[in-house]
């Protein structure tokens, strides 16, 4: 049997063949999120899931894999009304609660299953009494064209820590949710003799193939939660399927259903952002009257582009993160601000000029407020290091935060014994000791590791709310030129510095590991994230050598407690097992300390001291020459003038007095006037 990439799909039941029984086909969609209040991607939705309806030539059913309700930019003025209204015009035969379908907590989800047309499941979440989340029922079934199924809904654990509400505070307990899908399934064969049977799972893929492995009866499992695009493929004879999120892709799957059992036909995700579909013009209408004019308000705009993309903002500190973790503290006056990258959302990034409140109530579409918590040093380098991920772990190294007021490094390598080191704060080194105020949002707030610590300061101000605040004060944005977040695979401490008259050279010595390195790569930072440009780096065996200007290596130096370089390479020992970031990246000291400048001092003021005595020795000879010459000088003076002496006495005695004439005496004055030019000269 093939599959729609060419492979070869295993039957849900062998014995079924696909020309047998009835067609019956599965058409899903899951975690609509923030394209909730994008009119176009919703009509688009709607218009397509009815092509499919209209295209399949059995009876066909429609669910959804959870997380529909929130978040998006509507989330603050529309909570889940607009979203539900969607959802009643797309006609889904079920849907599973997914954990974004709590964020307005558990008495929301009775009132929006109240105004649903559907069913909303969730057969693993138990009330201290045993029974359901008011609002919610164990499964459905829906008979339709002859063909009769049953649909359940299951969560896994994660649930708790991906929502704020607290689960044990309001007295429900999360069960196993193989053991939950097995009984359900069991009911659903036995009791309610359905044909199919198909579960609901806000779990994931993996988590979907646990149940799989684990559970018997369930023919097909619609899942969401993790936003991938996987099409449907068998798993212990039980087809999983996800269709991304953000309404950019639904799923299909076609069964083959008769007496004997259920056969998997074919299966396949359609992209929506290509092909031809219908617009439905109800639902795309809703969602236009939601946003109203409040959100196409402009709150300011920004000379650069910011990056909402999931894949940005969980990796490392972006230039929107950098605007928000500020807007926290322009709100709070806190000294750190840290918020979590899940919280930040739509995938997009919002475009140089105008910011619109529907961009950043799109960006951070929860129903989250300030908290500012008092922690201490010791205490905010453990979290930063608990929220970090290895770079071996399914995203590669992540940060996981947007932060302001605070610097740090992510330890990226396996095994890693602190992921969060070199820690600054308002660019002065971190105490451990001391107390720090911090603003998180209130999703963080209420997590299992910050709910501890004393809360100092509350706001009902939303999130989003304080940054459209900030950005309006601001006017425009510039995302700030830092490097809050440097990621660093090994570090190689401090090297040697020397100082030359125009150049400085650090040298440092490298580990095997390191193969080779990027050498445009390399450059200097301070704590303030003020950077200095490499002029050349040089790999040589174990030795690493990096060439910048002196001055500005001096100046860096003198204006900050500490400058690091960082440049990538390739690592021998990590490289294999990365996932995320291709390359590593090297770290060490470049700071010139007082001791190296002073030395630097010493030497020159030695090389000027060894100039001038070289130049004193050299006016000592010249000095020494002169006065010999002038000894040679007076001595043939002092010959012409007793010489004179002799021609005026012989003169005297031979002269007639007749006339001036050339005689002995006048010879002499010449010879006097000519030594006398002669030593002017010399």
């Amino acid at each position: 049997m093939t599959g729609p990439q060419g492979g070869t799909f295993a039957e849900v039941d062998d014995s079924v063949e696909p020309t047998d029984g009835t067609n019956v086909t599965i058409i899903q969609y899951n975690d609509i999120q923030t394209a909730m209040s994008d009119n176009e991607s919703v009509g688009r939705l709607v218009g397509a899931i009815n092509d499919r309806r209209a295209a399949s030539d059995g009876p066909a059913f429609v669910v959804g894999g959870g997380d529909e309700v929130s978040p998006s930019s509507l989330s603050a003025v529309s909570e889940w009304r607009v979203p539900v209204e969607v959802l009643n015009v797309m006609d889904p035969d079920a849907e599973v609660i997914g954990n974004h379908d709590l964020d307005y907590g558990f008495e929301a989800v009775s009132n929006f299953s109240e105004q649903s047309e559907f069913p909303w499941l969730l057969a693993n979440v138990r009330a201290e009494d045993g029974g359901n989340v008011p609002g919610t029922q164990n499964y459905t079934t829906v008979e339709r064209g002859g063909v009769k199924i049953g649909i359940l809904g299951l969560v896994d654990d994660a649930i708790k820590g991906k929502t704020a509400v607290d689960f044990e505070e309001n007295g429900y307990e999360v069960t196993d949710w193989s053991k939950a899908g097995r009984q359900v399934a069991t009911t659903l064969r036995e009791e309610e003799n359905v044909d199919v049977v198909v579960a609901l799972t806000h779990t994931g893929v993996p988590e979907s193939k646990e149940i799989a492995n684990n559970t018997e009866n369930i023919d097909v499992i619609v899942t969401g939660d993790d936003e991938i695009l996987y099409e449907p493929q068998v798993t212990s004879g039980t087809v999983i399927v996800e269709a991304g999120g953000v309404a950019s892709h639904i799923g299909e799957v076609n069964l083959s259903v008769t007496e004997g059992g259920v056969g998997f036909n074919s299966g396949r995700l359609y992209s929506l952002e290509s092909g031809q579909w219908s617009t439905n013009e109800t639902a795309d209408s809703i969602v236009q009257e939601g946003r109203s004019e409040d959100l196409s308000q402009v709150a300011g705009e920004t000379t650069e582009p910011l990056d909402s993309r999931f894949s940005s903002n969980y990796a490392d500190d972006t230039g929107w993160g950098r605007i928000i973790g500020d807007a926290f503290l322009a709100e709070t006056g806190a000294d750190v601000a840290m918020t979590n990258a899940g919280g930040i959302r739509g995938d997009f990034v919002i475009d140089e000029g105008e910011i619109t409140y529907d961009d950043v109530y799109t960006s951070l579409p929860f129903g989250n407020t300030l908290v500012t918590k008092e922690m201490t040093g010791r205490q905010i380098v453990e979290y930063l290091s608990m929220t970090a991920t290895p770079p071996d772990a399914n995203f590669g190294a992540q940060a996981e935060l947007q932060v302001s007021g605070i610097t740090y490094e992510l330890v990226d390598r396996p095994n890693a014994e602190q992921r969060a080191t070199d820690v600054y704060i308002q660019g002065e080194p971190i105490e451990m000791d001391e107390t720090y105020e911090v603003t998180v949002n209130s999703y963080m707030a209420g997590g299992e590791y910050l709910s501890q610590f004393e809360t100092v300061d509350r706001t009902l101000k939303l999130y989003g709310t304080a940054t459209v605040e900030y950005i309006e004060q601001q006017g425009t944005v510039t995302p700030p030129a830092e490097d809050r977040i440097r990621r660093a695979t090994r570090s190689v401490g401090a090297g040697e510095i020397s100082l030359g008259n125009e150049t400085a050279t650090l040298e440092y010595e490298v580990p095997d590991a390191v193969e080779s390195i990027n050498d445009s790569s390399f450059v200097l930072m301070n704590e303030t994230s003020a950077r200095l440009g490499v002029d050349q780096a040089e790999l040589s065996g174990n030795t690493l050598t990096l060439t910048v200007d002196r001055s500005a290596l001096v100046s860096l130096s003198q204006a900050s407690d500490t400058v690091q370089f960082y440049g990538t390479y390739d690592d021998s020992e990590v490289d294999s097992v990365r996932n995320g970031y291709e390359q590593s990246r090297l770290n060490g000291q470049a700071m010139v300390s007082e001791a190296t400048l002073l030395e630097a001092e010493l030497s020159a003021a030695r090389n000027e001291i060894d100039e001038l005595r070289s130049e004193l020795s050299d006016r000592e000879e010249e000095i020494s020459e002169l006065e010999s010459q002038l000894g040679t000088r007076e001595q043939r003076i002092s010959e012409l003038e007793s010489q004179l002496e002799s021609a005026n006495s012989s003169s005297e005695d031979s002269s007639d007095g007749s006339g001036p004439g050339f005689t002995s005496v006048v010879a002499a004055v010449a010879l006097v006037a000519f030594a006398f030019v002669a030593r002017r000269r010399a």
